[in-house]
């Protein structure tokens, strides 16, 4: 039986949680980290992808993370939770901006193009593509998902509170998915900080950080309404990599929202 599923988001910290989560005693990842059954093989019928999580201890876990859940529509998010209701979720965000500009950088990557092989309408045309949007629609997921599984079962991660706080923030995951936190606790700390996958140190050019602007300005304000979290430092960020803060939010009390 699968026990917990972790949804994304894209270059928003799950490269990382699979590694810690791995690490840990009562967490197993049997078919590994991404296995895109809901979002490329669902052809194949649910039973192949329960197969992939065989009978383990009570005490066990068991679970993966593909970002591309996040953009599930409502009708297989349903049959997920007709699966195991008592799913435990976590969907980790970040800033839409930055996470938009690295994952252009990405696909750039994939397609072996140096940054300055590709003109500034590419990233745009990047930006504005339907699969960058949706996975920068934070809240549309988070509806999405609401609108079937009850709130209590889906803890939201922010990619800043990992790099602000990550003992924290593994703590609480822990709590939410009930294994043992103590593992994490007694970790060394600065270990935790290391970056997993980290992305290129490459600034934003000041006439696309307008256009991602344009695109996600809104959504931030939205979005911290939503959260009553301060999220104005996110729309100040300047667009440099190398000088990105591991931000404090004012008003901030939770490394892991439940909401």
């Amino acid at each position: 039986m699968i026990d917990f599923l972790g949804i994304g988001a894209q270059k928003a910290g799950t490269t990382w949680l699979f590694r810690h989560l791995s690490a840990h005693p009562q967490v197993r990842f049997p078919a590994g980290k991404e296995i895109h059954f809901w979002d490329r093989h669902i052809s194949r019928g649910v039973r192949a992808w329960l197969d992939l999580f065989p009978a383990s201890p009570l005490s066990v876990r068991q679970g993966e993370i593909t970002p591309a859940y996040a953009f599930l529509d409502v009708e297989l998010i349903s049959q997920i939770c007709k699966i195991n209701p008592n799913l435990r979720l976590f969907y980790s965000i970040r800033n839409p901006i930055a996470r938009a500009w690295s994952a252009a950088h990405h696909d750039r990557q994939k397609i072996e193009l140096m940054p300055g092989e590709v003109s500034h309408q590419w990233y745009i045309d990047h930006f504005l593509s339907q699969a960058s949007r949706k996975r920068g629609n934070f809240l549309g997921c988070l509806d999405n998902w609401q609108k079937v599984f009850p709130k209590d079962n889906l803890q939201l991660i922010l990619f800043d509170d990992i790099e602000k706080n990550p003992k924290q923030v593994l703590g609480r995951l822990a709590s939410h998915l009930d294994i043992d936190p103590l593992h994490f606790t007694l970790q060394d700390e600065s270990g935790l900080r290391v970056p997993v996958l980290k992305g290129p140190d490459l600034d934003v050019p000041p006439e696309l950080l307008e256009v991602l602007h344009g695109i996600y300005a809104s959504e931030i304000k939205e979005l911290g309404a939503r959260l009553q979290r301060n999220l104005s430092l996110w729309l100040d960020w300047n667009g440099r990599r190398r000088s990105y803060p591991s931000t404090q939010f004012p008003n901030a009390t939770r490394s892991a929202l439940s909401i």
